[in-house]
């Protein structure tokens, strides 16, 4: 987030306004939906003079998981077309892991027509992408971009929310053991005198 990237109101609209073919079904192998999300990445990497790794073909398999991937895929290639991004020049290897990586992350969490129509989620977006990217909203320092984001992450809300969970199975446990050694140790008692 070192780097200044372009206004966040100016993406925010541009993923407001996103064509109903980045969200519609990704085609997958066994030949369901209708957009080839390799062609649209291939097409996105070639406007950021990225070549397309070898191996990677972005073709879901049919499953949930990978066809919600996609979907966010496919609604990250709308914002990284925006001439501003493509301005900005981000780094190939930086691109190819938002579109892999990021996407299976944002998948995770939300569908890809959540991130267009709830207003949280879309500015969480922007930011997660420009994040991975190494920018920050023009205007912002990076302290503001990086609050921002963590208070937006739906990512980090769940990171949050498991280890609250790990913390108090923890100091159940505890309490649990403390009780047992309490019970015994009060038995022992009886028993000695």
């Amino acid at each position: 987030m070192n780097q200044e990237g372009p206004s966040l109101e100016h993406l925010l609209r541009r993923l407001a306004e996103t064509p109903s073919d980045f969200l519609a079904e990704p085609w997958t192998r066994s030949g369901r939906g209708n957009v080839h999300v390799h062609a649209v990445v291939g097409d996105v990497l070639a406007c950021h003079e990225c070549g397309m790794p070898p191996g990677e073909s972005w073709i879901p398999d049919g499953s949930g998981p990978s066809v919600r991937t996609a979907g966010v895929a496919l609604l990250i290639c709308w914002l990284l077309a925006d001439p501003e991004l493509i301005r900005a020049k981000p780094a190939g290897p930086a691109l190819i892991a938002l579109l892999t990586d990021g996407a299976a992350e944002l998948a995770g969490q939300n569908a890809a027509a959540k991130y267009c129509t709830d207003p949280e989620r879309r500015e969480e977006l922007v930011r997660f992408a420009l994040g991975r990217l190494g920018f920050r909203p023009a205007g912002e320092t990076v302290a503001q971009a990086t609050d921002r984001l963590t208070a937006l992450s739906s990512i980090e809300r769940n990171r949050v929310l498991i280890a609250s969970r790990k913390a108090e199975e923890r100091a159940r446990a505890i309490r649990e053991a403390l009780a047992r050694k309490a019970a015994q140790e009060s038995a022992d008692k009886y028993t000695r005198e």
